[in-house]
């Protein structure tokens, strides 16, 4: 039995359906992100798990136990906020220990709890300071600190890093997945970066228009997006309009190129148009290495971006990305002339609409 599961949920504002028929199991000491657009419903999913909303229809329960109606104060879990939600009248210390004390808990309880919480976020020489002396780093580690104090069952992220500078966010997010594994506390991450969420992720939960695109590991969405919007949305993507040629032997072509796939093509028959779907990187010249597909390609234009090099190709009449790693001794095509260029069968993806 998972220790979360979110059931049917569905939540309505009015007309407009918000969250449509959410179903996921959650495991203890899992951590798991909705990635997805803005206006997806992965906020509202998170407010219905924290009780700030409650679903229209459906079930969330907990180590077995049902908190659908129940109120937030009633069900044991710790939210994170974007914008931090510190008091500023009080201190680091104060900040950390408001939720023990709001519950009564003893002072020799309160004191031990919040100590250790600051050692874990590493600002002991900030105790006495209130929010304002404190960068914004500073600041969602205290607001961490505060909502891993109580002891929640499951601890909920909702775009915690996203008002923070580059750095910062790449380190905090670090230390974020550092402690959650330390602790073997359960937490949805919600974010709309894919960086972070197939950074830190046991599981991701790519959302769209406020339903389920795709559910599975970091390295599962983005090597195999089982949607056209998951594929597009994880990662820079080559799309092209393809048609079957021989479902048996996984053969289709694209503007009368052929290309072999892994995908499975025996639900479909001779001419279906399938929409194909290869990864920049997953393109390389065909004397570096030669793999199942070997096509011509027009070299149209190449870009450096730093560490890769981006290569503009025509294959047929359709234009793809190509990366490859730059080098100090990387010998580059010139623009317009004609290359063989190669890809394994499993690069190239045939994804439902």
């Amino acid at each position: 039995m998972s220790y979360l599961s979110i059931s049917n949920v569905t939540k309505q504002f009015g007309d407009t359906v918000v969250v449509d028929n959410f179903n996921l199991d959650i495991e203890k000491g899992e951590f798991v992100s909705f990635l997805g657009p803005s206006g997806c419903g992965k906020t509202t999913t998170l407010r219905m798990v924290a009780g700030f909303e409650i679903p229209t229809s459906g079930k969330i329960l907990l180590d077995g136990a049902d908190i659908t109606d129940k109120a937030p104060n009633q069900r044991n879990v710790g939210m994170i906020f974007q914008s931090y939600a510190l008091f500023p009248n009080m201190t680091v210390a104060q900040n950390i220990g408001f939720g023990l004390t709001v519950r009564k808990e003893p002072a020799a309880v309160v004191k031990q709890r919040v100590s250790e919480m600051i050692s874990l976020i590493n600002l002991e020489k900030h105790a006495d300071k209130y929010p304002y002396q404190l960068s914004g780093g500073q600041q969602q580690r205290v607001s961490l600190a505060r909502a891993l104090a109580n002891r929640p069952q499951v601890l909920l992220l909702d775009e915690p890093l996203s008002a923070l500078d580059a750095k910062i966010r790449v380190s905090l997010r670090a230390e974020i997945r550092a402690i959650q594994k330390s602790l073997g506390i359960t937490a949805i991450f919600v974010t709309h970066d894919q960086e972070e969420a197939l950074s830190i992720s046991d599981r991701i939960v790519v959302m769209n228009t406020g339903v389920i695109e795709q559910v599975g590991t970091p390295f599962e969405i983005y090597n195999f997006p089982t949607t056209v919007f998951s594929a597009n949305f994880v990662g820079t993507l080559n799309n092209a309009n393809g048609e079957v040629v021989d479902p048996a032997k996984g053969l289709l072509t694209v503007d009368g190129v052929q290309f072999a796939t892994a995908t499975d093509l025996k639900s479909r028959k001779k001419g279906d148009k399938v929409r194909v779907a290869i990864r920049p990187e997953r393109f390389s010249f065909a004397s570096e290495q030669k793999k199942a597909n070997v096509v011509d390609a027009t070299i149209e234009n190449i870009t450096f971006l730093g560490s890769v090099v981006r290569i503009q190709i025509t294959i047929g009449n359709t234009k793809f990305n190509m990366d490859t790693f730059n080098n100090p001794f990387l010998e580059l095509p010139h623009i317009g002339s004609i290359e063989k260029v190669t890809c394994s069968k499993e690069a190239v993806l045939v994804l439902d609409e």
